[in-house]
């Protein structure tokens, strides 16, 4: 079983994405071929999810914005994708089970951990959700680094330009067993979220607090 519709399109999505973008991935020895994992990316356009799976030769669950699920056409299309709706306004109770199902079932779940789109490509404030749920089933995180998206998509554009796009895959981290939860979701948050900076251009980096308040 593998990722429907993207499977079909991937060698033309890889192709078109590497003429336009000059697409690159580095550190794809680091994905995990079997097993629960969280892919945790930074968020710079719409193309994101698909752009970060093309390298990933198993299937992925995607995490959205519910605001998608209303489009039209694209809901029939993400759901093909393997997407689930989140509400990223509140504690989406419905969300969260759905990926405790999947991560219970050893499957990959793709989250954005600054939940929307960065506004101007740096780097914003982790949300603790998926490091909860990273802590509370032992499941290993994988964080990733997206570089250029924001120049070549950025949010006050319909369309994308052409440009160059680097997506870094890290190696995996794994949650620190036993302890206090919302602790050790916090200190794992952070360390994802320095992993994901590291790769990021110094102007696109935080500098301020890297995670949001519980």
């Amino acid at each position: 079983m593998r990722t429907p519709v993207l499977d079909v399109a991937r060698p033309v999505i890889r192709l078109t994405a590497r003429l336009y973008w000059g697409v690159r991935f580095e550190g794809i020895e680091h994905i995990p071929p079997s097993g629960r994992l969280l892919i945790l990316p930074n968020h710079v356009t719409y193309a994101d999810p698909v752009l970060v799976t093309i390298p990933v030769r198993r299937p992925v669950y995607y995490m959205a914005w519910n605001a998608l699920f209303r489009i039209y056409g694209l809901s029939w299309l993400i759901r093909r994708l393997r997407a689930f709706p989140v509400d990223i306004d509140t504690a989406d109770a419905g969300a969260t089970r759905a990926a405790v199902r999947l991560l219970q079932a050893e499957e990959a779940v793709m989250m954005f951990p600054e939940a929307g789109r960065s506004d101007d490509g740096r780097l914003q404030r982790f949300r603790l959700g998926a490091f909860r749920l990273a802590c509370s089933l032992a499941s290993p995180i994988m964080p990733v680094t997206i570089i250029g998206g924001h120049e070549v998509w950025p949010p006050h554009r319909r369309l994308p330009r052409p440009g160059r796009v680097t997506i870094v895959y890290h190696p995996v981290i794994v949650p620190p067993a036993g302890g206090d939860l919302k602790g050790s979701a916090r200190d794992l948050a952070r360390r994802a979220h320095a992993v994901v900076a590291s790769a990021l251009p110094a102007a696109q980096r935080p500098d301020s607090e890297t995670v949001q308040p519980a």
